[in-house]
């Protein structure tokens, strides 16, 4: 019990209070997430992809096993999800809605910042490593469900290629494996604006959650939180015995796989009408009982 109240003051709060931080803030400064989330998106988050990757000493081995055991787990989750939503006869929105809530954790901001509160810098690597994998799958998966209950999904591997934190991994890892050295211009101007993603990302999260509006709180909700917290989390761990993982690698990609449903996930639900009030709801119950399940799971862990 002593740990658990330690972890969730030293861990968990710092980071939720930047969050709550912002929501606070939000409203009395008539702050707007857009702004912030696209500068992070487009500046701040392939900046921290580059210097992560480009100074990580992973072997390439560990990268593939790695890659193996976060896409393995993502996509049995997807299976899963789907299955409980066919089971429960819910509509195809809605059985799209649970796949995109299985394939998309919270793992930029919230996961990265959590990890190495927990875990330390030796974790970062793997956690970013897993952050990209993560993104550009379930971005793929997101909008290709979203598009299979509207009858098509045109435009979605478009979208992924246009992503900048794929552009940053390309060149990070050409560095990486090269051995080529970055100016040191360049390499500051990088590190300073990669220190800025995470507190920036968590105080956009905080103004995003402020501007979701109502929550409606479902048994569909609850499940959908369920599956986010609880399955995928359980599925990482099951997954990744049957790959040789360093504890460090095993740990960090179980906490990406238990992060809450990140907020693209509400977005790409609007964008494509995809029962946008449900998949809000569950991006804000998640995010708010992860507090609790993130605390236990890294005591577990």
């Amino acid at each position: 019990m002593t740990e658990l109240f330690f972890v969730f003051l030293n861990v968990i709060l710092p980071v939720f209070g930047i969050v709550l931080l912002g929501a606070f803030l939000g409203g009395h400064l008539e702050l707007q997430a857009r702004t912030l989330t696209r500068a992070a998106y487009y500046v701040f988050v392939p900046a921290f992809i580059f210097q992560s990757i480009s100074m990580a000493d992973v072997p390439l081995t560990s990268v593939v096993k790695m890659l193996s055991f976060i896409l393995l787990t993502h996509l049995l989750a997807v299976l899963v999800a789907g299955g409980i939503g066919r089971l429960l006869g819910r509509s195809k929105e809605v059985i799209a809605a649970f796949i995109m809530i299985a394939a998309f954790g919270n793992v930029g901001n919230y996961g990265l910042a959590l990890i190495q509160f927990r875990l330390g810098d030796i974790a970062v690597p793997p956690a970013t490593i897993y952050f990209v994998a993560i993104s550009i799958s379930a971005f793929v998966i997101c909008v290709g469900a979203a598009g299979w209950a509207h009858g098509g999904s045109r435009g979605a591997i478009w979208k992924v290629l246009k992503t900048p934190a794929l552009w940053a991994t390309v060149p990070a890892v050409m560095v990486s494996v090269g051995g080529i050295e970055v100016p040191l211009m360049l390499n500051r101007m990088v590190g300073l604006l990669a220190d800025a993603m995470i507190p920036v990302m968590l105080f956009a999260l905080g103004l995003q959650l402020l501007e979701q509006g109502r929550v409606h709180l479902s048994r569909d909700v609850l499940i959908g939180s369920g599956i986010r917290l609880i399955l995928t989390p359980l599925l990482a761990v099951f997954v990744s015995t049957f790959f040789v993982l360093s504890p460090i690698e095993s740990a960090a990609g179980v906490l990406q796989a238990a992060m809450p449903v990140a907020i693209l996930v509400a977005i790409i639900a609007k964008e494509n009408n995809i029962v946008p009030e449900f998949v809000t709801s569950v991006v804000v119950v998640s995010t708010l009982a992860s507090v609790v399940t993130l605390s236990v799971l890294m005591v577990w862990l």
